[in-house]
């Protein structure tokens, strides 16, 4: 008799406890499959930015390219945030789609223009070569996450203006650069240089 009620009340005790560690399951589950959602968006911003980064390294990317795609991801960011601000930090299904479909628009976009006849071309010579100096260190800024994709877009801008500038120097004076136009030109790449410097130390990152 009494190895019975011992055999009864053990039973009782593992079904009390069966729903609780039942629940404790299920919310368990729910909470990661939130957290992959969530991690899932900053995963493939993180891998749009890689490809960015590696397309300007090589010069697959030109300035203007760059700074158009670029736009394109800080806007997506600004729209994220307010669906997150809307929905008490949250995304909805509807949200979440609507981000993918965007991604996916930006994807083809850098995939178009990394495999255009455009490249950049910088030359042999001492402009040249720091133009090159200029764009490696926004691929780097990208691709650790120092530079986010409105502050890459506004330095872009900046490099497409002085690329302007230089062709059409060049082709003011049968294709060559003047003293003077070397020296302004330095003027302008050291004025962007120091902004490549304030913003990828800003303290603003888009990775850990």
């Amino acid at each position: 008799m009494r190895t019975r009620e011992l055999i009864l009340s053990a039973a009782a005790v593992i079904a009390l406890c069966a729903p609780s560690a039942s629940a404790q399951q299920s919310g368990t589950s729910s909470t990661t499959a939130t957290t992959d959602k969530s991690a899932s968006i900053a995963q493939r911003k993180d891998n749009q930015q890689d490809r960015i980064a590696q397309g300007v390294d090589s010069g697959r990317l030109t300035a203007g390219e760059t700074k158009r795609i670029e736009t394109g991801e800080a806007g997506l960011d600004k729209e994220e945030h307010t669906m997150r601000s809307e929905d008490d930090g949250h995304l909805t299904a509807a949200d979440r789609a609507k981000l993918d479909r965007q991604q996916n628009h930006l994807s083809n976009r850098i995939y178009e223009d990394k495999h255009n006849a455009r490249t950049a071309h910088y030359g042999n010579n001492e402009v040249g070569q720091r133009r090159e100096n200029q764009q490696d260190r926004i691929a780097q800024g990208i691709q650790s996450g120092q530079l986010k994709p409105g502050e890459t877009a506004h330095l872009e801008r900046q490099q497409q203006s002085i690329n302007r500038e230089d062709a059409a120097m060049r082709k003011a004076n049968g294709g060559t650069l003047t003293g003077a136009d070397k020296q302004a030109l330095n003027q302008r790449q050291n004025n962007a240089s120091k902004n490549i410097y304030d913003k990828k130390h800003n303290g603003r990152r888009t990775r850990p």
